[in-house]
């Protein structure tokens, strides 16, 4: 019992209004102040477990290596949660517990820590390069006449607003205007040279079409043609199109065999306004590379594209063969390789490691703490 020495001057039906209303708000008080102002940062069941695994509380500053270390350790423990993908063969014959993360600076430090080196498919992270060389051969109101820039809040392969309504696809992230903007690039350049100009943006000559996973891809791929002829009877792709060459060319790009240093290739290009940090070259258009870095940010992640914006704050984008790309914007590019997805299609590893490196690096857009590398 609490003693209340007012108590007298109240009857007692006020008397427990009293204590409640003044020892349960002073008790709080004396546990906020003794409170670590590290914790207060926004919830996140990644950081906070490895904060309470790690006890990391007024500690050095972390190297850069140590942070990617820590980040790749969290981000296994969290690999059983997800599952390959397995609507595509061949995709599903990959090993789930790979982990892997690449950081390429415009300082010129690499740093790599896990499976970095292994090859996988691109799948939709090919959109972003796509999209660039669209914006750069057909031009921004050609490519936008088609396709819109909004999230959808819809997975990826959906069907139901391009169905349900009369608006182009709503964004260039989602398989419907993936395919539109490959349709306008399909008459004009070959798969041949896509795959040098992509060689070129990852900083990776290995770079090669997978044709496992494009033949696998293409028995499967009942829907994305479905997708497609919808699109042409809507009019969104052409009838002088040829709806199928605009679906190999699609899945080509999907089907490009990279790694995590890869993705870092082309984040740092990216984060560097499109123009190669070791040459002094332009490889892309200023405003084709700030197009395409905002919609990163907006629709990049699938329809867990605000959640990720809220949590990490930094403009990437995944795909279901495990890779994520991620762009800080005139500091670096970010790679990773982490092949068991969740629900929506990412990464689970993958957005754990970045979600703690954010926190870490303060990479989130809006840290107010942001240029401090």
């Amino acid at each position: 019992f609490f003693f209340d020495p007012f108590q007298h001057l109240f009857p007692v039906h006020h008397k427990y209004l009293f204590i409640s209303d003044i020892y349960i708000p002073l008790y709080l008080f004396v546990i906020s102040l003794k409170a670590d102002t590290h914790y207060t940062k926004l919830p996140s069941p990644c950081y906070h477990t490895i904060r309470k695994q790690h006890r990391i509380k007024n500690r050095r500053r972390l190297s850069m290596r140590d942070v990617l270390e820590q980040a790749v350790a969290l981000g296994k423990t969290h690999t059983h949660e997800g599952a390959v993908a397995t609507y595509i063969p061949e995709l599903g014959k990959v090993d789930g517990s790979q982990l892997g993360v690449s950081v390429f600076c415009r300082n010129g430090k690499r740093i790599s820590v896990g499976d970095t080196k292994v090859r996988f498919s691109i799948q939709s992270i090919s959109k972003i390069i796509t999209l660039a060389v669209a914006l750069e051969i057909c031009g921004f109101d050609q490519v936008f006449k088609k396709v819109g820039m909004e999230p959808t809040g819809d997975p990826f392969n959906s069907l139901m607003k391009l169905e349900n309504t009369d608006s182009s696809p709503y964004n260039p992230m989602i398989n419907a205007g993936a395919i539109v903007v490959a349709s306008c690039l399909a008459s004009e350049i070959s798969f041949d040279t896509m795959l040098d100009t992509i060689r070129a943006l990852c900083m990776d000559p290995d770079i090669n079409l997978d044709k496992k996973v494009y033949h696998s891809e293409m028995s499967h791929i009942s829907r994305n043609r479905a997708i497609a002829y919808l699109l042409e009877s809507k009019g969104y792709i052409e009838k002088n199109k040829d709806v199928e060459n605009s679906l190999h060319f699609y899945v080509k790009m999907c089907s490009l065999s990279v790694t995590a240093e890869s993705l870092a290739g082309l984040g740092l290009i990216l984060a560097n306004d499109g123009i190669h940090p070791d040459t002094g070259k332009r490889l892309l258009s200023s405003q084709a590379v700030k197009i395409v870095k905002t919609l990163m940010f907006t629709c990049g992640m699938y329809d867990g594209s605000g959640e990720f914006a809220v949590r990490v704050g930094i403009p990437s984008k995944s795909g279901v063969g495990g890779g994520i790309l991620s762009v800080v914007d005139g500091e670096m590019g970010i790679g990773i390789f982490g092949p068991a997805l969740d629900k929506k299609g990412n990464s689970v590893a993958g957005e754990c490691v970045l979600e703690y490196m954010s926190h870490e690096l303060h990479l989130h857009m809006f840290d107010p703490q942001r240029h401090t590398l």
